[in-house]
Formats: C-alpha cells, sequence, structure tokens
C-alpha cells in the first residue's frame, strides 16, 4: 500500500502563521501536523508516501527527508482547482492501493486492519449531531456506501467524510477523476474528489463506510486548539519545572522551556526554547523559541520566535511577530 498527501493548500484560515510555516508543519502537543500522521503510516509499514505539494512545499519536503527514512516521492502543484486534480498528478506514481489522507485530518487508526475490505475501497466516516456542515455519506443497512452529499440542508445520514480514503481500484479512481473534469463538474468553483466517488458508483464500483471513534481536525483556530487539547490530555509532560510557576495539568513542555512567574495551563503545549514570565497561559499554542511576558492568553496560538505581550484570546500570531498589546 502506498500513501496518498496532498499539502498543496494555503491554509488561509491560519494566517498569518501560515504565511511563513506550511500548515502541516504547525506544533499541536510537541509533534508537528505531519509527524502525527507520518508517525502512524511508519507503524504500519506503508510503503511510499507521495507528497502533493504546493505553497512552502519545500519546507514540507526538507523536513520529511530530514525527520523520516521513508520512501517518499513529492509532486508539485502549480494550480490549485481541487482536491481531484491533486490526486490525478499522482496518476503514474499509483501502481498499487493507496491510502489518501488530507493532512487537516489527524485520526487514530490501525490502518492495517482497518483497510481490510472486500469493497473498491473504504471511506472512514465519523458520525456526528449537526452533518449539514460536512460532506456527507449516505450507506445501505450493510454499510456500503450508496452517495455522498456535500453539506445538504436535509442530511439523511449522520455520517460524515473525515478526509481520509482508502482505494484499491486505483484505475478506476483516474478514469473517474478523469470524467469529472470532462464533465467540468464542480463544487464550490472546485473539482473535489467526493464527487469522484460518486462517478465511480455509478460506474459499479462498491465502497464501504468505516466509523472512526477519533476524528481531529487543523483546519482552523478553533479545530487546531480542540485537538491540541485532546492530544495534551494523552499524553502531558509529567513534571513540568519552572520559577514560581502554577501548572494545572495537562500541559505539554518543550525542551529548554524557561518559565517564571507564571500560571500555566491547562491544555497547553510549549515550543522547545520558548520563555513564558510573568504570564498566565491557558488553552493555547506557543511555538519554538517565542517569549512570553507580562501576557495574558488563552485559546492563542503564537508562532515560533514571536514575541507577545498584553492580553489576547481567540488569536493567531504568526512566527516573529511581535505583539505589545
Amino acid at each position: 500500500m502506498k500513501a496518498l498527501i496532498p499539502l498543496a493548500g494555503l491554509g488561509s484560515r491560519m494566517r498569518p502563521l501560515t504565511h511563513t510555516t506550511a500548515k502541516p508543519l504547525i506544533t499541536i502537543a510537541g509533534k508537528t501536523v505531519l509527524a502525527h500522521i507520518l508517525d502512524q503510516l511508519v507503524e504500519a509499514k506503508i510503503d511510499e508516501a507521495i507528497f502533493i505539494i504546493g505553497h512552502l512545499g519545500d519546507q514540507i519536503k526538507e523536513y520529511v527527508e530530514e525527520h523520516y527514512e521513508l520512501e517518499s516521492t513529492f509532486i508539485w502543484q502549480r494550480k490549485l482547482s481541487g482536491q481531484a486534480p491533486a490526486i490525478k498528478l499522482a496518476e503514474t506514481e499509483i501502481d498499487e492501493d493507496v491510502l489518501i489522507w488530507f493532512s487537516d485530518t489527524l485520526v487514530e487508526l490501525d490502518i492495517p486492519r482497518m483497510c481490510r475490505t472486500e469493497h473498491d475501497g473504504v471511506i472512514f466516516v465519523k458520525e456526528v449531531d449537526d452533518p449539514r456542515r460536512f460532506g456527507v455519506v449516505e450507506t445501505d443497512n450493510e454499510g456500503k456506501v450508496t452517495r455522498t452529499v456535500e453539506k445538504p440542508d436535509h442530511p439523511r445520514s449522520n455520517l460524515v467524510n473525515i478526509g481520509l480514503y482508502y482505494v484499491k481500484n486505483y484505475g478506476l479512481l483516474i478514469e473517474a477523476i478523469d470524467e469529472l473534469i470532462r464533465r467540468d463538474q464542480k463544487t464550490k468553483g472546485e473539482y473535489y474528489l467526493m464527487d469522484a466517488f460518486n462517478i465511480m458508483l455509478e460506474k459499479g464500483a462498491s465502497f464501504e463506510a468505516k466509523k472512526v471513534d477519533v476524528w481531529l481536525d487543523t483546519g482552523k483556530l478553533e479545530t487546531t486548539l480542540e485537538t491540541n487539547r485532546y492530544l495534551v490530555s494523552r499524553n502531558p509532560t509529567a513534571d513540568p519545572k519552572g520559577e514560581q510557576t502554577k501548572f494545572t495539568q495537562p500541559v505539554v513542555m518543550g525542551e529548554g522551556v524557561r518559565a517564571a512567574n507564571a500560571d500555566i495551563g491547562p491544555h497547553v503545549s510549549v515550543g522547545n526554547g520558548s520563555t513564558i514570565e510573568n504570564s498566565t497561559v491557558k488553552e493555547s499554542i506557543i511555538g519554538e523559541q517565542a517569549v512570553i511576558r507580562d501576557a495574558i492568553l488563552e485559546r492563542c496560538i503564537i508562532g515560533s520566535h514571536a514575541t507577545v505581550r498584553g492580553k489576547h484570546k481567540d488569536r493567531i500570531v504568526g512566527d516573529h511577530e511581535t505583539l505589545n498589546s
């Protein structure tokens, strides 16, 4: 099995941080988003990872080559016309079954077990209370996919597509993408992969819907902080140190962090080499080598090498940015 990871998006909802840092390299609970994915692929002994890169793609390539021995191929997506064309770019590299994993999605998954199927593929889904904000997956009584619908006003199912797919019939997938583009069938101005899956269903393919227990999203401020909350709770730093500092667990502290006269936590992760002085930090992510001084932060994401003072809530601060009020 190969893994295909589309990473070419601009990360607009995470600006200004993504002006200088590729979104998959934002750190959550002590690891980059991409590392949370790649560690599972390595554990599953995936044959090769194919990365579709674009905005700040050189950062992705450098990071993977520096930190992983995984056999890797990097393909540039110059024109951002949707998910399906991104997959099409890897056509010559896909010569076996493929796991397509969009980088906004983090899951806890036994990959080999969950990808066992008698069907042409698997669409991984999660049950939610209000599916109208998502791509909805409709199934029959046996869990076989009958149709997918993007953000329906009156959903017939509460199973939503999470951005993770396993495809055995990769030849038919490429054929369906070609058909999608020939039809010029777009959703919100883009060619969506789920629409290609619907064409596969029209051509007689069968997909199984499999539910995941844990689905974490890293697409915007609110969901990234929710993901950090979950991951920090799973593996907090056992005995964080600081001068006259109160830690309210769970927190994750990187190496070389200096904390003095501070109140840190709960659900805070702090990158290597950062400083927090005379400050209160709650429900936040602090990058590497950042300086937080005389500040009150709640539900913030602070970039690496940033300097922050003052009171801030529900805010993203870019790398190397200085915020004094």
